[in-house]
């Protein structure tokens, strides 16, 4: 390649991605995924289109796809929240596996008996086409507002699936009838556990290095993490394990180990994982002959609709049943079962393995994601409202915390944003309560910055620079988030030392207190009458039961007095009876 020539590619590929980003604003106005709009810009591009672009090079397709699967693996990973996918793991990880199988087996069957494929070509389209597209998840869930429940199992689940799904697809693939299935689900075991035990380890001792190494420069973290997520899939797919498992475990973990200037490196993977996107789809794009999909456009059809109204369902509530989930978000989980490039980039396994009728696999593939990523993606937000699923509750906004280490001081500087409903609005500095060892030391408000007294109140918007100490880090950014969601009477109630716990409104039971002689103590034995009740629902008493027991009781210290006014306000807290 001459210098002119790689300035023009260098003009092109700076002109397709400048469209690709403004496909992004047309897709976040019409709800439209915008992998569909990445498609139409290479469908342009390639043959039958503007350009006419020749491409017909599978196997640089697939190199690539695989690449680009893998920063958006590991993206998704960093932005996965453990405290949401924690609950919902078992859910996620059998819906992954014993679902994926459920899904193949009617999916091929509907390709084999309606489309007339022989067997192997009806497995390899139901292997193919039953993994969820993690980037198509990701971009539609995260503008649909869910319970935290059904978009961790949904995110979980297509990180997960397309270990096993990539396994199927290879052994349907490779020369020769599939003998003993025994054999393929052991074999399909061992990978998965030898991924995840990799991806754990490396996502542990990555994580492990970087909070105890001070790197020059901050723009090193981003690149540290993502070469460490890239490293536990090489590793894993070198030891013959889900190389793809592993990336999304290490990046989860590495995620939620709060590392040093966290969200630089949060927009930098973010930014990896669109240009990934991008570049994956505009070449998905290039690889499709539009005139050659007329022919398979019925039979996609049929296949997919055998696949979202009876195949992904099934695969759901089965799969689900232990779990006890309402059954109207095993409806939302399955029409929210969207395929993306995934599906694409798996369908040209076949083609590069030169397996009979490939080409036909993977133009009903493709045909398939289009037109029913056009259906389901849009009306996710309707189904949703539909069925009455929303995430009503009204949670104070997290904290962005950003660490950079102090190596020579052995200390942590922490930079702390005060978002819109954070419940840290109007709390004093001295009312933080920071362990010993950390202390605010500058405050910024309005592009000004000041130092703070213990009497400063906090106003949303604030930045706050907080110095802590190697061994109170973990406990002052805990501390820090912990009033951010709960308010300055969050944890243990300082300055009276009575021992009264904040709870949340979820464990709002649980914080029953008695008065008595002017402290405050914890009750003995059962809970009756309207205390089994709030233990049973979860809701807590008026709070007009605080001035009737207050004026019952009219005895007690200053302090107590003190108290009482407080926990008449304070969010999270019962009124004792």
């Amino acid at each position: 390649m001459t210098v002119h020539a790689l300035n023009e590619l260098l003009l092109v590929c700076s002109l397709v991605l400048l469209v690709a980003v403004a496909a992004v604003r047309i897709s976040s106005r019409s709800g439209l995924p915008s992998l569909l709009l990445y498609l139409g810009i290479g469908i342009a591009l390639g043959q039958d289109g503007i350009f006419d672009v020749k491409f017909d090079n599978a196997e640089l397709t697939q190199v690539i796809g695989y690449a680009a699967l893998v920063v958006i693996l590991a993206e998704g990973g960093l932005g996965a929240k453990w405290k949401e996918v924690r609950p919902v793991l078992p859910a996620a990880a059998v819906v992954s596996t014993v679902g994926v199988g459920i899904s193949v087996g009617i999916t091929a069957s509907a390709a084999h008996y309606l489309v007339g494929l022989d067997w192997r070509q009806a497995l390899i389209i139901g292997a193919v086409v039953s993994s969820t597209d993690a980037a198509a998840v990701f971009s539609v869930l995260r503008r649909v507002p869910l319970p935290s429940r059904i978009t961790g199992v949904l995110e979980a689940e297509s990180g997960f699936n397309d270990a096993p799904v990539v396994i199927l697809v290879v052994a349907f693939s490779a020369v020769g009838p599939v003998e003993h299935w025994y054999l393929l689900i052991g074999e399909i075991a061992l990978e998965l556990a030898i991924g995840a035990a990799i991806g754990i380890t490396v996502g542990w001792l990555g994580s492990l290095g970087l909070r105890h190494v001070a790197l020059p420069a901050s723009g090193l973290y981003p690149i540290a993490v993502m070469a460490i997520a890239v490293m536990a899939y090489a590793a894993g797919a070198m030891a013959h394990g889900s190389g793809f498992l592993a990336v999304y475990l290490a990046a989860m973990i590495l995620g939620n180990s709060k590392l040093p200037h966290w969200p630089a490196t949060r927009g930098f993977a973010d930014g990896l994982g669109w240009l990934a996107q991008i570049g994956m789809f505009v070449l998905l794009g290039l690889l499709v002959t539009p005139h050659d999909l007329v022919d398979d456009f019925w039979p996609a059809v049929v296949v997919g609709l055998v696949l979202t109204m009876v195949a992904r369902p099934l695969s759901v509530f089965l799969s689900l049943a232990p779990f006890r989930l309402p059954a109207r978000e095993k409806v939302l989980m399955s029409w929210a079962g969207l395929r993306g490039a995934v599906p694409i980039i798996l369908a040209t396994i076949p083609m590069v393995s030169g397996v009979e009728g490939s080409t036909r696999i993977f133009n009903i593939v493709f045909v398939l994601v289009i037109v029913y990523t056009l259906i389901q993606g849009p009306t996710l937000p309707w189904v949703a409202a539909k069925l009455k699923i929303a995430d009503d509750e009204a949670e104070a906004d997290d904290l962005g915390v950003e660490s950079a280490p102090l190596e020579r001081l052995r200390g942590h500087l922490l930079s702390v944003d005060i978002p819109e409903k954070s419940k840290m609005h109007g709390v004093e500095v001295g009312e933080l309560r920071l362990p010993a060892g950390a202390a605010v030391t500058l405050v910024v408000r309005q592009e000004e910055s000041f130092v703070p007294s213990p009497t400063t109140v906090l106003r949303r918007g604030d930045e706050l620079l907080v110095v802590a100490t190697d061994p109170v880090r973990d406990k002052a950014e805990a501390r820090l988030r912990a009033v951010g969601e709960g308010g300055k009477l969050a944890g243990w109630l300082a300055g009276y030392g009575h021992g009264v716990r904040y709870a949340g409104p979820s464990r709002a039971c649980q914080a029953r207190e008695a008065l008595d002689g002017g402290r405050i103590r914890r009750p003995a034995g059962r809970q009756t009458g309207p205390a089994r009740q709030e233990a049973r629902t979860g809701r807590r008493r008026p709070h007009h039961r605080w001035y009737e027991r207050a004026s019952l009781i009219g005895r007690g210290s200053q302090a107590h007095q003190e108290a009482l006014s407080a926990f008449t306000g304070a969010q999270g807290f019962l009124p004792v009876r």
